[in-house]
């Protein structure tokens, strides 16, 4: 029973790194513009994989985290966040007009 719980871990870690792989080709393609159906495809086969291997893996009784070093660069650098306009007041603070409320 354990071996079989390792061996469905190792199949998710494996399409895991898959998928993650076929993504960014097919983020690369959507970059050129080029056409990623036949990516976007097998993506949403490996997706139905994993479905089945999860349920298996939950039906085995198994709930540790599967940890899968990422790979991930982000493309851009994150943005510094912009200054705040400053608030301007129309008219100076005591000249006396004030506005009547009714």
């Amino acid at each position: 029973m354990d071996n079989r719980i390792n061996e469905t871990r190792k199949l998710i870690r494996a399409l895991r790194v898959s998928m993650r792989e076929a993504e960014a080709i097919m983020h690369e393609q959507i970059n050129r513009d080029e056409d990623c159906t036949f990516v976007a495809e097998e993506i949403l086969k490996m997706r139905s994989v994993m479905s089945g291997l999860v349920r298996e893996r939950a039906a085995l009784g198994d709930t540790d985290p599967i940890v899968v070093a990422s790979l991930f660069i982000p493309r851009r650098a994150p943005t510094p966040p912009r200054p705040r306009p400053v608030k301007r007041r129309l008219v100076p603070p005591g000249s006396g007009l004030r506005l009547l409320a009714r």
